[in-house]
């Protein structure tokens, strides 16, 4: 059998989003390039990111506190997009009603693109991977996939990436090793990040 070492995956929602779609605000430039330091002494080999502006822009701004050596390029499978909508017999009585109006908007089509990308992203970015040498690599993404990751992470049902909320420019970082059961070593990790930075792309209830 082929050797397989352990994958680190980081997985990052972009900064805080211009309302006009345009990329990043101000604070949200601040949150790229304060979480880009964070990581800077981790061997990261690769940045992905989504198509998305605010995504590619947080993208830029990590990689640049990185160094030149890291390569940092577009893919599909991190864009934004419902990863599984999920029919009100897969739901728990006492919040379907809550969920399925959550995502009520979502067409059949965007259901199918959404399923097709997250069976795409779970392939590509889990699982350990061949050869001797450990994999640290940085996904620069949107919420949905990282509650998506950590679902399929834990083994947890299809729909439980709802509820799995994360902040703008937070850490969650996975561990896939082989032998060991897949692991999450940090979710949602703002320590890098002044408190006036914190909770933002969080709604008032949830911030902590």
């Amino acid at each position: 059998m082929p050797d397989t070492a352990t994958r680190y995956l980081y997985l990052a929602r972009h900064g805080e989003a211009a309302p006009d779609g345009s990329g990043l605000t101000a604070a949200g430039r601040r949150q790229a390039v304060l979480l880009g330091r964070r990581l800077a002494d981790r061997p990261i080999t690769a940045v992905h990111h989504g198509p998305l502006p605010r995504a590619a822009q947080t993208a830029r701004l990590i990689g640049e506190q990185l160094g030149g050596g890291v390569a940092v390029s577009v893919c599909a499978e991190a864009d934004d997009y419902v990863p599984h909508l999920p029919p009100r017999s897969e739901l728990p009585e006492d919040s379907a009603e809550f969920m399925l109006r959550f995502l009520a908007d979502t067409t059949a089509e965007e259901a199918a693109h959404g399923r097709a990308l997250a069976l795409r992203a779970a392939a590509r970015f889990t699982g350990p991977v061949e050869g001797a040498q450990d994999r640290h690599e940085l996904v620069v993404t949107h919420a949905f996939l990282i509650g998506w990751l950590v679902r399929h992470t834990l083994d947890a049902p299809a729909w439980r990436w709802l509820g799995l909320n994360a902040a703008n420019a937070a850490l969650t970082v996975l561990r896939f090793a082989p032998g060991r059961p897949s692991s999450v070593l940090v979710l949602n990790d703002q320590a890098h990040l002044p408190e006036e930075l914190r909770w933002t792309g969080f709604p008032p209830e949830l911030r902590i």
